[in-house]
């Protein structure tokens, strides 16, 4: 089977299920954002800080192609057996999450992205998540998304903040916090 098979040539594509939709269209960005996310938790995964965290890290990845399956069928998946997304793996997320909060320090206000490029590569990842949350929000508004597909990336996204934190802290890098100027009022 050959990779190229040029009936995207002309800007379409297929869902799971044979449905030709726009490449540009909402569900196509949604799983293409998904997509990206995912390659950015392999980067994650592969910084030598997240040595501990791998499997974590492929889990997630694991996960982000199960919701990539579900965001590339058709609507009826009446017909199809698909990954499952349970709440134990959002569980997971939360767990992991109160694990590094009982190692950091407390947050005391806006921390800025930076301070090392493992960390930098983790914001980036944060702030994919956010969009692809926000485009699968946006799918949901016109087309059937299970409500757990959101609460797992919104969940995602707070795990990837508090991953940057535990970076770096494990990489003994100073959080640079946001000082907002403010102008004296005239």
């Amino acid at each position: 089977m050959k990779i190229y098979t040029k009936t995207g040539d002309k800007g379409m594509t297929s869902l799971i299920g044979g449905t030709r939709l726009s490449k540009a269209h909402v569900r196509i960005d949604a799983y293409g954002t998904v997509d990206e996310l995912n390659s950015y938790i392999g980067l994650l995964r592969d910084q030598l800080v997240n040595e501990d965290r791998k499997e974590t890290l492929k889990e997630i990845q694991d996960r982000l192609f199960t919701i990539g399956s579900h965001l590339a069928s058709e609507s009826d998946r009446s017909k199809r057996i698909l990954p499952d997304l349970l709440e134990e793996d959002i569980l997971l997320l939360e767990t992991e999450m109160d694990r590094i909060d009982a190692k950091v320090p407390p947050l005391r206000a806006f921390v800025l992205p930076g301070g090392h490029q493992s960390v930098s590569f983790g914001h980036v990842a944060r702030t994919v998540c956010r969009r692809a949350e926000r485009a699968v929000i946006h799918l949901q508004q016109g087309e059937e998304v299970e409500d757990i597909v959101v609460r797992y990336l919104n969940r995602l996204s707070d795990y990837l903040f508090m991953l940057c934190r535990a970076m770096t802290y494990e990489l003994g890098i100073e959080e640079v916090t946001w000082n907002p100027r403010v102008s004296p009022k005239k």
